[in-house]
């Protein structure tokens, strides 16, 4: 049987350097869960024969010395000595893009398990359409670099494909696979990730965390509203919230950057022609005039703009970014460019109602990144037509698969429309693609409040996906229902400059993971988190130190600069109240 929670009443005393500083007003007497305690792995090849699950194989397990784990072609994570372990479960045969029952499913998954276990269990939440399961070490985006993953810090880790096989989306035909993606997935693997610990370890975890970027972001927020009552403690990064809207959203931007060019009667160079519509180097104009407007309103000129909302209102860009009197240049935006980007900025709404079908964004310095524009053109051109039609849309309208026809796609009807889909159901298909994908009762997560569990949530200002203020919009409506004491047990980090989960002019490498476990099992209640850029980030502006540090501040405090001492430093800045 799992450990029960058991809530042990301390005084938060203690500063820890990465991200576990109290706050300044005062220390509250706070409850917390129980620590984890560890324990020896005692099996690992023969897990096999001792493990018995519903519905579950096990394919293969065997040992891996301690060294690096390659995650991917550009990235290696340090892991120690651990068992690595493969499988699935709920094997089934279901329906494919012919409407028959001729796709297999199963739900794929890989758990790490270390030699030396710290007595946690760590849910990688993979992002985008899942579809394939990633190694299994515990990574989120750059947060600490390489050597901080969880599997490194001795946790044991699973990560899954959520349901369904490669090629997604056209997962999106069956309704099961739906909704094993939406959320059930995490509902299935939990209990027998647990129960796979228990064999392997002789105990369950004392201590289970989740966390993910992105999609992984919304996989995070559907486990702390859905399975609070499964997971301590929760890591949530540039979340996909609404997502189902987000990606119409990304539609409605297609729509609006097509009203500036002229695409090829043949239907070639679809993407190279879209990308013209406002170039990087004038997505580059509109950043340094936002900079312009907003870089010392944090109180230093430094590339980097804290004060996100005071942005907001002293930046304008019809006034501030200059019209081209003549044939663009890259140092000007034509008016129809102007008006396109703004329609962008504001979100999608119902032409007849007026109804936001998406939120707003703000603007940021990072607009000028290459994530943003990837995101823009080439992701919403080739990965949010899919969703949209493949999965969120009910029933299913699928297209073909190539550029020209996801632009058809796009073009084929209203945004009023795409919204319409997402909220649909039919006989075969009971849950719609908003109900499927969207946290229920997020705004109040009154199991995760009532059992001590906690969770941290960051988001990059510059993220061009998954609008910062939605996010925003969340926490404030989930402080007022929580009697102003969201912070209690949810905390909000925006991260300057930062895209969609990393990239861009910003200090992207920080880690939450400690500051997390630290407020869960010891009541340290987390403040700044230290932040560092990447001295590999291609992006970083020229005056820009490669150690330059910053501190992430709950919001809405922002970090604002002492006065006096290196700029570089993150000890010499404070949180202070934004405006």
């Amino acid at each position: 049987m799992e450990k029960r929670p058991q809530l042990v009443p301390t005084i938060a005393l203690s500063c820890l350097l990465l991200g576990a500083c109290g706050d300044n007003d005062s220390t509250p007497l706070t409850q917390h869960l129980s620590p984890a305690t560890p324990a020896t792995l005692n099996i690992c090849s023969d897990i096999a024969s001792q493990f018995n699950f519903e519905n579950t194989v096990i394919t293969s397990s065997e040992m891996v010395s301690a060294g690096k784990v390659e995650y991917s072609a550009t990235e290696s994570y340090s892991a120690p000595e651990h068992c690595v372990v493969k499988g699935y479960m709920n094997e089934r045969m279901g329906l494919g893009s012919s409407g028959e029952a001729d796709t297999k499913y199963a739900i794929g998954f890989e758990m790490r398990l270390p030699t030396d276990w710290n007595g946690r269990f760590y849910y990688q939440a993979n992002g985008g359409l899942d579809g394939s399961v990633s190694k299994a070490v515990g990574r989120l985006i750059f947060a600490g670099g390489t050597d901080s993953a969880a599997l490194n810090r001795g946790f044991a880790v699973i990560s899954s494909d959520a349901g369904h096989p490669s090629p997604a989306p056209q997962f999106g035909f069956d309704p099961q696979a739906r909704i094993d993606y939406g959320y059930n997935a995490v509902a299935e693997l939990t209990p027998m990730a647990k129960s796979l610990i228990k064999i392997a370890y002789g105990k369950q975890p004392d201590r289970s965390y989740f966390a993910g970027c992105s999609n992984g972001g919304r996989h995070t927020m559907v486990a702390a509203s859905r399975y609070a009552d499964m997971y301590d403690g929760f890591i949530v990064g540039n979340p996909g919230l609404h997502l189902p809207n987000a990606a119409v959203s990304q539609l409605y931007g297609v729509q609006q950057y097509s009203k500036l060019v002229t695409y090829n009667p043949d239907g070639s160079d679809i993407l190279a022609t879209l990308q013209t519509a406002i170039t990087q180097e004038e997505f580059g104009v509109v950043s340094q005039q936002i900079l312009k407007q907003c870089d010392t309103l944090d109180g230093l000129a430094d590339g980097m703009i804290n004060n996100t909302y005071a942005c907001q209102k002293a930046f304008d860009l019809d006034r501030d970014v200059p019209t081209c009197s003549g044939e663009r240049d890259g140092t000007c935006l034509s008016a129809e460019q102007k008006q396109a980007l703004s329609n962008i900025m504001a979100g999608p709404h119902n032409s007849q109602t007026g109804e936001s079908l998406y939120a707003n964004f703000p603007y940021d310095a990072g607009i000028s990144a290459k994530d943003w524009s990837y995101w823009e053109y080439y992701m919403a051109l080739n990965r949010d037509t899919g969703s949209v039609g493949y999965v969120f849309s009910t029933p299913p309208t699928p297209f073909d698969n190539n550029e020209q026809a996801a632009l058809a796609f796009i073009q084929s009807t209203s945004v009023e429309t795409y919204a319409q889909r997402i909220h649909n159901t039919t006989s075969l298909y009971t849950e719609s693609g908003y109900d499927f994908m969207t946290p229920p009762e997020l705004t109040k997560l009154s199991t995760l409040r009532a059992r001590g569990a906690k969770m941290m949530v960051f988001h990059g200002t510059s993220d061009a996906v998954f609008s910062t203020n939605d996010t925003v919009n969340w926490y404030k409506e989930l402080d007022s229902n929580n009697s102003g004491k969201a912070a209690d047990f949810a905390k909000l980090y925006l991260i300057p400059g930062m895209g969609h989960c990393g990239k861009g002019p910003t200090t992207d490498k920080f880690n939450m993971v400690d500051a997390l476990v630290n407020w869960v099992e010891k009541g340290v209640t987390p403040s700044e988190i230290l932040a560092s850029v990447r001295a590999e980030n291609t992006e970083l502006p020229a005056d820009w130190s490669k150690t330059r540090t910053r501190p992430l501040c709950p919001f809405p405090k922002m970090a604002k600069y002492n006065g006096s001492g290196d700029i570089e430093d993150a000890a010499n800045f404070s949180c202070v109240a934004s405006e």
